[in-house]
């Protein structure tokens, strides 16, 4: 059984940030060498913009490749309609939710502000943490 179902008890602090007017190809090499799926899209202030996956990215770059164009800024690919958590939200609630909605990250948020992100590796470190 979990200690808490607290989500601050188990979101990434932190969590791998990029700017919406960087080129794409910019954010690509932060998911790379961040070894992550996908970076919360923030502005000056930290407030969330969108969110940009490995899948978005891979999408875009083999268009490119195939049109022989270039890519454009992190905000022509990001997705902008976020599903947000929040703190003391109920980690098995969101957990749940993020089945449902077959989410791979869910953008932690206080005060319009990133505070954090629950992704499911998080999720399977808690569950795995408490269930010998």
């Amino acid at each position: 059984m979990l200690k808490s179902v607290d989500l601050s008890d188990y979101m990434l602090i932190n969590p791998v940030k990029v700017k919406a007017d960087i080129n794409l190809r910019d954010a690509m090499k932060s998911i790379i060498s961040n070894k992550v799926s996908g970076v919360c899209v923030v502005d000056d202030n930290d407030v969330l913009l969108g969110v940009l996956s490995e899948m978005d990215c891979l999408s875009v770059v083999l268009d490119a490749t195939y049109n022989e164009i270039g890519v454009g800024q992190v905000s022509e690919y990001m997705i902008k309609d976020v599903v947000v958590a929040h703190p003391h939200d109920n980690i098995i609630d969101i957990a749940q939710d993020m089945l449902l909605q077959k989410h791979r990250r869910r953008p932690v948020i206080q005060d319009g502000v990133l505070i954090g992100l629950v992704s499911c590796r998080q999720l399977l470190a808690a569950v795995d943490k408490f269930n010998p």
